[in-house]
């Protein structure tokens, strides 16, 4: 099913997912070949690093789900540059930054800023000369916050 939504935009062999032995017969599924789901990842992250000539602090993960935090914290240990695209609160938490865009272009912006390290006026104008226009861009900090109020507790402003 991902081979053919993505089929003339990502080489098969650049997708990686979990992987099943069908019954030849039935094609119902027999065994579960590879799992990337949860440490999985980490496992493929690292497997795929042995393949090419990639160091740690050279790796970008985006991810927009729990399965994606065992690998975020990986990648964040080892330098790299996580980005999370959902407002998933746990994963944004660990995530380096977050991007929400309806465009999958957008996260091009982290990338541009911490790694390239071009400035705000630079990644406009590179937008702006391929034909794109960065509409809005807010640029916010988040505190995610839970307060209660116990019998016991004086008055926080006397």
């Amino acid at each position: 099913m991902i081979q053919s939504a993505l089929d003339g935009i990502v080489p098969p062999d650049h997708i990686y997912g979990t992987r099943f032995n069908y019954d030849p017969a039935s094609g119902e599924i027999q065994s579960i070949e590879r799992v990337t789901a949860g440490y999985g990842k980490v496992a493929l992250l690292e497997e795929l690093r042995a393949q090419l000539p990639v160091g740690h602090d050279r790796v970008i993960y985006v991810g927009d789900g729990g399965s994606d935090i065992h690998v975020m914290l990986h990648v964040n240990r080892l330098n790299g540059l996580t980005i999370a695209v959902s407002e998933n609160k746990y994963l944004a938490q660990i995530a380096k930054r977050t991007v929400l865009s309806d465009d999958a272009v957008s996260v091009l912006v982290p990338i541009l800023e911490d790694i390239v390290g071009m400035d705000a006026d630079g990644i406009h104008t590179l937008f702006e000369s391929r034909g794109l226009v960065l509409q809005e861009w807010d640029k916010v900090q988040t505190d995610l916050l839970t307060i209660r109020e116990t019998d016991a507790a004086p008055p926080l402003l006397a």
